[in-house]
């Protein structure tokens, strides 16, 4: 009914994946994304705790007028965003060794 090792050796697994899951998650701060607008008149960038690291607009772009430039800040953080938890996903997928079903997300990513 229970793997090698009996109950003992299940609640071993389950204390590995839980510190391979932590460890992994230290990590998303490692990966970094970048997402643009305007053709890259407007870049920033995330990493893969969601958290935006950096906004670069050109400064032709400070010529336009004050809403095209925050649709445009606005359009590139929402695609670092959702780059920065695309690789969160992928990177979590990979500790947690394609035990989640298809589709199923980790909770927070």
């Amino acid at each position: 009914m229970f793997p090698k090792g009996g109950m003992g050796g299940l609640m071993k697994q389950a204390q590995q994946l839980q510190q391979k899951m932590a460890d992994a998650q230290e990590e998303l701060v490692n990966i970094e994304v970048e997402g643009s607008a305007g053709g890259g008149m407007v870049n920033v960038r995330a990493n893969g705790k969601l958290q935006i690291l950096g906004i670069n607009i050109d400064p032709e772009v400070l010529r336009d007028e004050k809403e095209m430039i925050e649709d445009l800040v606005l359009a590139a953080v929402n695609q670092a965003l959702t780059k920065a938890q695309d690789a969160a996903q992928e990177h979590m997928g990979k500790v947690t060794g394609g035990m989640l079903p298809p589709g199923m997300k980790i909770p927070g990513f």
